[in-house]
Formats: structure tokens, C-alpha cells, sequence
């Protein structure tokens, strides 16, 4: 009787997306690069990083911990209240200034997705309490830029909304942001990253307006990502503090990372590359985000207002 009711309370909850690993069954919506492909991989499409150490996800109760928290802004771009997740570090002070990292789920998830597949609260409580990360505030939005903004249906019909979506961030998300919590507002200690849709939106978005971020990182990116040539100029793309690519190597986007690596490294743009023997899932961009916060060393000094 316990197993029956156990049944019943599990088929009432909601069912949580995940992340697509293949091509729908009818055409998706267009995008700049070509979906699943044949893997290839190549000779230096090797790991930047070891696997994380031993405890590195788990929540550990000897250190202080910050804040996951869920709060609403008014979306002009949407026309409409919407949601996002924001994360505050340990002993967070509206006395001091923080950098701010936004993070962009994929196309199946929404901004509760890196809490279920990451827990970036933890990831970062555990870093920061062992000097490895700079206390930031990371944001979690719904990067689908529509009224009905919950990934339903088929997905990739949705795909147009993640494009408007940088019109929100820009417009609506950041100065939300910027005006309810105590942070830095200088280009310096902003940084935007992402994971397959959401990795091709940081790409795109975060080298499209260089004047607001200065680190930027694609995790596994999707083919909403621009194609090379068309994302910055070799020039201006050397303006940024970080540009991370990551993938696994049983991803079928890999060429797609893999396209953009080869270009960069061409036109001789500093970029850091960082292949695991992971697939398209979230073990993948996991430890990513594990290192890429890691490689976030803002600057402590006060920037401008």
C-alpha cells in the first residue's frame, strides 16, 4: 500500500527536462552551425584539467555557506514578471561589492536547471572556503525569453526565444541585478557562461557585447552558437579576460566547439580549450563549471559604479 500512494505522489510531480542528446524527429528551428554530427577528434582535443579531487560536490558542514534563492523581475523584453535563481556567497554584505557571473541553462531546462544538475552553491561554498574562488553572485535566468518560458512541448521550437533573450539580460536581467544586490558594474567583474543552448547564447552574446562582459565560456555549446567569423574580430576578441570552450569527446556538438577552438587558435586569440571523455550530459558541465570559476580572478579593487 505504501509502494501504491509512493507511485501515486511520484506520477504527480513535475516532470523536469532534460537535455536533449540528438536531433528532433522533424527539422529543428535554423541556426548558424549544423546539430549532431560524426565525432572526429583531433590531436589536441585533450583535457585542460584533471578530474576534480576526491569531495569536490559534496556539501561539506564545517565551512559557511551562501544563498540559493529564487526572486521575480519585471521583463520589458517579455512583457511579463519573470523568474531567476540567484546564488550569494557566504557571509554576503551589502557593505562590500561582488563580481557576477550569469549562467545560462540549455534548450530542455529553465532556471532552475544548474541547481538540479550542478548545484552551484556547493560547488562554490567548497571553493571559496578553500581560497580557490572569488566570492561572487551567480544568476541563474530563464534564457527562453517568452511568456510561456517553461521548456514544453517540443523544445526546439522554443529556439527563437533564446535569440530575444539577450535583449532581456541586457535590458531587464542585469540592471534587476545590478540595483537589488550589491555588485561591481564594470565589464572587469562580469563574466557569462553557459551549457549548450545556453553555451552558444554566452558565445554569442558575451563576444557580441564586449563593453559588458569580459570573461566568457561555452560549455558543450549548441548550434545557436555564430559562426566564427561572424562572433568578434580577432582585434576585439583579445579584449577579454578568459574566453573558455569546453566539450566532451562523446558529444555529437563537439565539432562545433571544436570549429570555433580551430579559428581562435588561427587568428591567435587566447582562449583556454578543455575537452573531457564526457558526453552531452551534466557530469560534462559540472566540472566545468567547477574549473571555469576557478579561472575567474577578478579584481578585488573597487571598479566603477
Amino acid at each position: 500500500m505504501r509502494r501504491f500512494f509512493l507511485l501515486i505522489l511520484l506520477a504527480a510531480l513535475p516532470v523536469l527536462s532534460q537535455e536533449p542528446t540528438s536531433p528532433p524527429e522533424q527539422s529543428p528551428p535554423p541556426h548558424p552551425r549544423a546539430a549532431w554530427g560524426p565525432i572526429v577528434l583531433k590531436a589536441d582535443d585533450k583535457p585542460a584539467f584533471p578530474a576534480p579531487p576526491v569531495g569536490w560536490d559534496l556539501r561539506r558542514t564545517d565551512i559557511p555557506h551562501g544563498k540559493l534563492e529564487m526572486i521575480e523581475y519585471d521583463s520589458k523584453t517579455v512583457g511579463t514578471r519573470r523568474k531567476m535563481q540567484v546564488y550569494t556567497p557566504p557571509n554576503y554584505s551589502a557593505a562590500k561589492k561582488y563580481p557576477t557571473l550569469y549562467l545560462l541553462h540549455g534548450i530542455g531546462g529553465d532556471e532552475t536547471e544548474w541547481a538540479r544538475f550542478a548545484s552551484p552553491e556547493v560547488l562554490l561554498d567548497n571553493l571559496i572556503a578553500d581560497q580557490k574562488a572569488v566570492p561572487m553572485i551567480i544568476v541563474m535566468p530563464n534564457g527562453r525569453a517568452q511568456k510561456n518560458d517553461q521548456p514544453t512541448g517540443d523544445v526546439f521550437q522554443h529556439a527563437a526565444a533564446f535569440a530575444v533573450f539577450e535583449r532581456d539580460l541586457l535590458h531587464d536581467v542585469i540592471p534587476a541585478i545590478e540595483s537589488r544586490y550589491s555588485t561591481f558594474q564594470d565589464r572587469e567583474h562580469r563574466a557569462i557562461a553557459g551549457l549548450s543552448m545556453g553555451g552558444g547564447q554566452a558565445l554569442n552574446f558575451g563576444l557580441g557585447n564586449l563593453e559588458t562582459f569580459a570573461w566568457v565560456g561555452g560549455f558543450s555549446s549548441a548550434p545557436n552558437t555564430k559562426k566564427s567569423e561572424d562572433l568578434q574580430s580577432p582585434a576585439t576578441a583579445k579584449q577579454l579576460k578568459l574566453l573558455w570552450l569546453s566539450c566532451g569527446n562523446q558529444d555529437g556538438l563537439l565539432h562545433i566547439s571544436q570549429d570555433l577552438h580551430g579559428y581562435l587558435k588561427n587568428q591567435n586569440i587566447p582562449h583556454l580549450w578543455h575537452v573531457t571523455d564526457h558526453g552531452h550530459t551534466p557530469p560534462e558541465w559540472k566540472q566545468a563549471l567547477y574549473w571555469f570559476v576557478q579561472q575567474l580572478t577578478f579584481s578585488q579593487g573597487a571598479g566603477p559604479n
